[in-house]
């Protein structure tokens, strides 16, 4: 993994939770003291990013870990995903190569341990983050593993927006026209009838590093199975202009459908998302307001600059 930390996702449910801060100690001290038994040297960790899972960099040893608490996490299915890309070339970051690439367990935390890369650019060009997505692309179409179909985040968006427990703060209008705009989208996406294979599921910026070895992606949690273009959809839209044969329809669906799941999960009781009811309120915006329609990365530059919402 890289040594910058990883940008906030807007784009997943799970994602925004994180692992709460009376648990970093502990976690912090269960990547320490798995990485210490497989003799890496490691008395000291940098938490550089909190989310679902926490990432660290432990030190002296320069080793990337990932934790999360045991059962909250896919950490077999991401290590083995991992090592089969690989095989195919897909570009993946790799596991740490000094210890055996499985998942360790510890005081009730999962742990893996990966590649840790000094990043080498603060932003990718936009036409080799395409042609990595499009070799990663490739590569999962070669590695044959169970995996959702992309419908059922579309599923789990609808029972946040159809439960008033859920999305208390919701308003009755924002909820009848959030629901039938989810519902609508997933059939016009399936009417479509495109071609489906094994995704990312969230190829957005903060799951790209910049390495020596070019972009690397991070974070096979969210794989899923789909048309190309809902991975573009989380893709800045200059990366869009440089990856080969899209359907323009069906990326505007997708980037659309997006936004309205999305806007569903900032509206959901307990979200952690910083500022999130405010993507919230400019999501259903945006939603109404039509095309075009905004990639991720658009909508949370404008959020984070006061004054440049209409």
């Amino acid at each position: 993994m890289a040594g910058q930390k990883a940008s906030t996702s807007l784009a997943g449910p799970c994602q925004d939770s994180k692992v709460e801060q009376t648990d970093v100690t502990r976690a912090i001290a269960a990547a320490i003291s798995v990485a210490a038994s497989l003799d890496l040297a490691a008395n000291d960790a940098t938490v550089l990013h909190n989310s679902n899972k926490l990432a660290l960099r432990l030190t002296p040893c320069g080793v990337f870990a990932r934790v999360a608490p045991v059962g909250e996490e896919v950490a077999q299915f991401e290590v083995e995903l991992a090592q089969r890309l690989i095989e195919v070339g897909g570009p993946v970051c790799p596991l740490e190569p000094r210890v055996d690439p499985r998942v360790y367990t510890r005081d009730g935390f999962a742990v893996t341990l990966w590649t840790y890369y000094e990043p080498v650019t603060p932003h990718i060009a936009p036409v080799d983050y395409a042609k990595a997505l499009e070799q990663l692309h490739v590569g999962m179409c070669e590695v044959d593993v169970p995996s959702p179909r992309f419908t059922d985040r579309i599923t789990a968006a609808e029972e946040v927006v159809a439960s008033r427990d859920r999305s208390p703060g919701l308003a009755g209008q924002d909820r009848v026209f959030l629901s039938r705009r989810l519902a609508s989208l997933r059939l016009a996406i399936d009417d479509r009838g495109a071609v489906e294979q094994l995704l990312h599921g969230e190829p957005h910026p903060g799951n790209v590093l910049s390495t020596k070895n070019g972009p690397l992606f991070i974070d096979l949690e969210t794989c899923c199975r789909g048309p190309v273009e809902f991975d573009l959809a989380h893709a800045p839209e200059a990366v869009c202009a440089h990856y080969p044969n899209l359907d323009q329809g069906l990326l505007d669906d997708c980037r659309q459908l997006v936004v309205a799941m999305v806007a569903a999960w900032r509206w959901e009781f307990g979200d952690q998302f910083p500022n999130g009811k405010r993507f919230g309120v400019e999501l259903l915006r945006l939603l109404r307001e039509g095309p075009p329609w905004p990639t991720l990365d658009t909508v949370v530059s404008t959020i984070a600059m006061p004054g440049e919402l209409s």
